[in-house]
């Protein structure tokens, strides 16, 4: 069982006020022509409306709880829901995804990469985005390196992210984990994240066949210039 089935029904409330990453991502799925693949697509905040556009996009999850809800999301948008459809929900894990077909584009929005715990982890949700791209595709996902001030104004509190929603950071700057615990009205979760240094991810991305062509520190293409978030926008190497 996934921790993101707990908060399945209280993930969209909780993350109403997140909007700046999906005119971004849109517009990659746009020039890129799609299909898209989304790895980690959750109720579908990202890919819904990259479906909306005429985009077919192939999403991968491995939480049941939040497909349902994207289920339900992309039906109520007017979507054609199913597998080979417009909008194509699958259960699954980021690092061996269920998807055969080749694409020229996968994206992993809003931080999602940071599940992965280990460097092992990390290369095999790589290599799995490298087999799924054509020759020259791009590779697309946002991470974050938390700043001191960030850490010491949250570790440890519980505080209020939406009405009745409170989230509580417990920050391990040593271990570079996070433990993000969730709760509203008697639901709770806790989700573990991980996080390594834009270097890092460079060298690794390097190693595993891509070419960074874009980094950026914002979704308006702000260069990234030691920021906590960093959006990287890669090219497949042939």
């Amino acid at each position: 069982m996934s921790a993101y089935d707990r908060i399945a029904r209280l993930y969209d409330p909780w993350s109403v006020s997140v909007v700046e990453d999906v005119p971004f991502y849109l517009e990659r799925a746009r020039r890129s022509g799609g299909p898209v693949v989304e790895l980690g697509v959750g109720t579908g905040r990202i890919t819904i409306p990259i479906a909306a556009d005429g985009i077919r996009v192939i999403g991968v999850d491995l939480s049941l709880g939040m497909l349902e809800v994207a289920v339900e999301r992309g039906r109520l948008a007017g979507l054609d829901v199913g597998r080979g459809r417009q909008l194509d929900l699958r259960y699954g894990d980021f690092r061996d995804p269920p998807v055969e077909e080749t694409v020229p584009l996968v994206i992993v929005p809003f931080r999602s990469f940071l599940h992965m715990q280990t460097d092992d982890d990390r290369r095999a949700v790589v290599r799995a985005a490298h087999r799924l791209l054509e020759p020259g595709g791009s590779f697309v996902f946002d991470v974050f390196q938390p700043a001191s001030d960030d850490i010491f104004e949250t570790h440890a509190r519980w505080l209020e992210r939406e009405p009745g929603i409170f989230e509580r950071a417990d920050w391990d700057e040593e271990g570079r984990t996070l433990i993000l615990r969730v709760r509203s009205d008697g639901v709770e979760s806790e989700l573990s994240l991980a996080w390594i240094s834009v270097p890092e991810w460079r060298e690794l991305l390097g190693e595993e066949g891509f070419v960074v062509e874009g980094l950026y520190g914002w979704f308006d293409d702000t260069p990234w210039a030691g920021h906590e978030d960093a959006i990287f926008v890669c090219r497949r190497r042939d």
